[in-house]
C-alpha cells in the first residue's frame, strides 16, 4: 500500500458575496478531487485544538498525524531544523520576517502593508539578512536567512515568555498594538525598529523601489519556540515518509520527524511554483521505497493572506489539474493498492487575509474499498453535510494509515 497526502494549504475559505455566496473550492473546476470524492469518504477533520493559534505548523504537524498538544514547540524552531541551525537546550528561535511598513516617521504608528515584502527573492533576502546579521549579532544572538521573506532569529540562554503577533495576522493594519510585549518585548522591538532605519535606504530595496516593488524596509519578529522533539515517523507509523515542499516550516517538520525531505528545483510557495515537478518527485520516491509522501503546496494560502481570489481558484484548479490528475494516474498505472488524502490544513478565508481554526473538509480515497460515495463535489459545504467529523488528525492519520 502506498500513502500520498495532497495537502492544499489554506484551500478552506468562507462563501463569498462575489462567488454568489459560494466558496473558492465551490466554484473552483476540479474534477479529479472531485472523482476521488464520488469514490471516496469525505468529512472534516479539527486540524487545529482550541487552545493553540491555528498557525501552519499546528495545521500541518496535526495533518501528518502529530498531535500538536503533545509536539508542538513553536513555530521557528521547526524552521530553524530546515535550515540546518544546531539549536541548544537552552536557546530559543524567533521567524523573522522581511517585511514592508508605510512611512510614518514614528516606528510604532506604521502599517503593515505587506507581510512578504513583495515575496522578496532568497538572494535579495539574504543579503538584507546578513547585513542585519553584521549590524546586531553578537554573542547572545544571530540571524540565519533562510527562504524569500521568511528568516530565523536564535537567542542564546533564552526563556519563553515573549507575547509576538505574526505579521500575516495583521495585513493593512497599524503596528502599535501588535508590537512585541512581554519578557523580552522591550529588546525586540528595539531590534525591529533599529532594522527599519537600516534597511530603509539599503542599496537592494532602493532597487526594489526603482523597479516598483515593495522594499523589504523592516524585520517583524515572530513565532518563539524551543528544540523540537518528534517521534520519528517510521517508529510512530511503521512507513517510510518524505515530505515535499517549497517552505522551511513543512520541511522541519520532516527532518525533526526523521522522513526524507525532497528538495524540487523551482518549488517557490506561490501560484507560480513547479507543482509537476514536485508530483513527479512524490512518485520517484514512492517507486524508490517510500511508502508515504506528504506533498505540501502553500499557493492557496499566499492567496487567502493577499486577498487574492482570482489566484485562490487558480491555485485549487492547479493542484488538481497537474498534481492530483498526474499522482493518481502514476499510481494506478503503478498496480499497488494506494490511499490518497487530499486536504487543506487550515481554512485562509480571503475575508480575514489569515488562519482560523475551523474544522477543514477532507477526502480520503482507497483504491481497495472504492465505491460510490454519493457525494459529487468535494467543498466545505458537502464535507459538514456528510455528518462525518473526526476530532482531530492524528484520528484521521490512524484510519488513513491502516491498511
Amino acid at each position: 500500500m502506498k500513502y500520498v497526502v495532497i495537502l492544499g494549504d489554506g484551500m478552506a475559505d468562507y462563501p463569498i458575496e462575489a462567488l454568489g455566496g459560494k466558496t473558492p473550492l465551490e466554484v473552483a473546476v476540479k474534477p479529479n478531487i472531485d472523482k476521488l470524492c464520488q469514490y471516496g469518504e469525505i468529512g472534516l477533520v479539527k486540524t487545529v485544538p482550541d487552545n493553540l493559534k491555528p498557525g501552519s505548523d499546528v495545521a500541518n504537524l496535526s495533518m501528518m498525524g502529530y498531535a500538536p498538544d503533545k509536539y508542538y514547540s513553536g513555530r521557528s524552531p521547526l524552521e530553524a531544523l530546515s535550515m540546518g541551525i544546531d539549536l541548544k537546550d537552552t536557546d530559543i528561535a524567533i521567524r523573522c520576517n522581511l517585511v514592508t511598513l508605510s512611512d510614518e516617521n514614528n516606528y510604532a504608528d506604521k502599517r503593515m502593508v505587506d507581510y512578504s515584502a513583495g515575496e522578496i527573492s532568497t538572494e535579495e533576502a539574504k543579503e538584507l539578512i546578513d547585513c542585519v546579521q553584521n549590524n546586531f549579532g553578537n554573542e547572545k544572538m544571530a540571524f540565519y536567512a533562510g527562504v524569500s521573506y521568511r528568516h530565523c532569529l536564535v537567542v542564546h540562554d533564552a526563556k519563553l515568555g515573549t507575547d509576538f503577533t505574526p505579521p500575516h495576522d495583521i495585513s493593512d493594519k497599524y503596528i502599535t498594538e501588535y508590537l512585541p510585549k512581554g519578557l523580552y518585548g522591550d529588546m525586540m522591538k528595539e531590534l525591529m525598529i533599529k532594522s527599519y532605519d537600516l534597511l530603509k535606504d539599503h542599496p537592494v530595496n532602493k532597487k526594489r523601489i526603482a523597479q516598483g516593488k515593495n522594499p523589504a524596509n523592516s524585520i517583524w519578529l515572530w513565532g518563539e519556540g524551543t528544540r523540537p522533539a518528534l517521534t520519528s515517523f517510521e517508529e510512530k507509523y511503521g512507513l517510510k515518509g518524505s515530505v515535499i515542499s517549497a517552505v522551511d516550516l513543512i520541511k522541519g517538520i520532516g527532518k525533526g520527524a526523521k522522513m526524507n525531505v525532497i528538495e524540487v528545483q523551482g518549488a517557490t510557495g506561490t501560484y507560480h511554483t513547479n507543482f509537476i515537478g514536485k508530483a513527479k518527485a512524490a512518485i520517484d520516491a514512492l517507486k524508490n521505497g517510500y511508502d508515504y509522501v506528504y506533498i505540501h503546496m502553500e499557493a492557496p494560502d499566499e492567496c487567502g493572506h493577499q486577498g487574492d481570489l482570482e489566484h485562490k481558484i487558480l491555485s485549487i484548479e492547479l493542484i488538481d489539474s497537474i498534481v492530483v490528475k498526474y499522482i493518481v494516474e502514476q499510481l494506478q498505472a503503478m498496480g499497488e493498492d494506494f490511499k490518497i488524502l487530499v486536504a487543506p490544513d487550515h481554512p485562509t478565508p480571503l475575508c480575514l487575509k489569515t488562519h482560523t481554526r475551523d474544522a477543514i473538509p477532507f477526502v480520503l480515497y482507497s483504491s481497495k474499498d472504492a465505491k460510490p460515495s454519493g457525494v459529487q463535489t468535494y467543498n466545505e459545504k458537502t464535507a459538514k453535510e456528510s455528518g462525518n467529523f473526526y476530532k482531530d488528525g492524528e484520528t484521521l492519520n490512524k484510519k488513513f494509515l491502516k491498511e
